[in-house]
This record gives structure tokens, sequence and C-alpha cells, in this order.
């Protein structure tokens, strides 16, 4: 097995099982782990561009991109990040964009990871899909406000998670 091949794996792996997979890698190790298919994908848009072969992919045309990958079933949920932009989410059946609150900026790292990991707690705790998206998006919003690698403060994340705005669908 090689470490380009691990996601893949783990994806054949927890699909009989009924276990989620949610993913955020990058590079060739995602590529294989979309090809097998993912519950979960959150990609940067410099990944997901990599991924559809559409270099300066227009906003416009994510729902479209975003449509196509969930009806080949690489993923049942894709949450597109655009770094400081927020996300476009997609699912079969919702779609949504969010824009992330405006924040002093100190450090980028970890920012993603804890935006997923704001995604996971609020889907584990029941909340909606398209809430627990907003509650990572407000988890990656406090992660940049503290510098070098510490993550986000809970306190930071309750008071954002107000903050982050609901852009109109493009779906």
């Amino acid at each position: 097995m090689s470490r380009a091949d691990f996601y893949a794996r783990l994806a054949r792996l927890l699909r009989p099982r009924g276990v989620a997979l949610v993913l955020d890698a990058s590079g060739e190790p995602l590529r294989r782990a979309v090809a097998e298919g993912v519950d979960v994908l959150k990609p940067s848009l410099r990944e997901f561009e990599e991924l559809t072969g559409e270099k300066g992919c227009e906003e416009a045309r994510l729902p479209i991109l975003a449509r196509r990958f969930i009806d080949d079933r690489r993923c049942k949920i894709l949450i597109l990040s655009l770094g400081a932009g927020g996300v476009f989410w997609m699912s079969a059946s919702e779609s949504g964009r969010l824009v992330a609150p405006a924040v002093a900026v100190k450090s980028t790292v970890g920012a993603g990871d804890s935006m997923v990991a704001g995604i996971v707690l609020s889907l584990a705790r029941g909340r909606a899909l398209g809430e627990a998206i907003r509650y990572g998006v407000a988890a990656g919003a406090a992660s940049v406000m503290n510098p070098g690698t510490q993550l986000c403060r809970a306190e930071d994340v309750e008071r954002l998670y107000a903050e982050v705005g609901v852009a109109p669908s493009t779906r």
C-alpha cells in the first residue's frame, strides 16, 4: 500500500461498515479517494480545480461541477473552501453559499482543519447540514485570529457563528 492510496483504501473499508468518511486532503491521495467515493469532501478551490481540470473556475460554474461530483457518487456532500470568501456547499438535496466573517488574520495554519472539526462536531450533535457548515465556517474564521498553530477558541466560534453571512443560493 502506498501513501497515495491510503484514503482510497479507507473509503473501500468503511463503506460496507456504514462509517462516514470526511476527507480534507490534497494531491494524489485526494484524487484516488474521490475515485472511490467519500461521504463528505472538503477541498480548497485550487484542489477542486485540479480534480475537475477547470483552472480559474468561475463561481457560477461551481454548482454545475459540484452536481457532477455528487451525481457521479464521488461524494455525498461537497464543501468547497473559498478561503476568506467562505464556502460553497452542496448535497443531493440542498446547497448554499456562506460568507466568512471579516476578522484580523494572524495565521491561516489549521483553519481548514478547524472548519472540518466544527462541521463534524455540529453534525455529531444533530445540527442540520447547513447549520453545521455555518458552524464550521465560524470555527475556521476563529482559528485565523490566533497566531502560529493555535486553533480556535470556543467563545470566538460561538460569537462568530452569528456573523457568518448566508449568500443567495447559487444552485
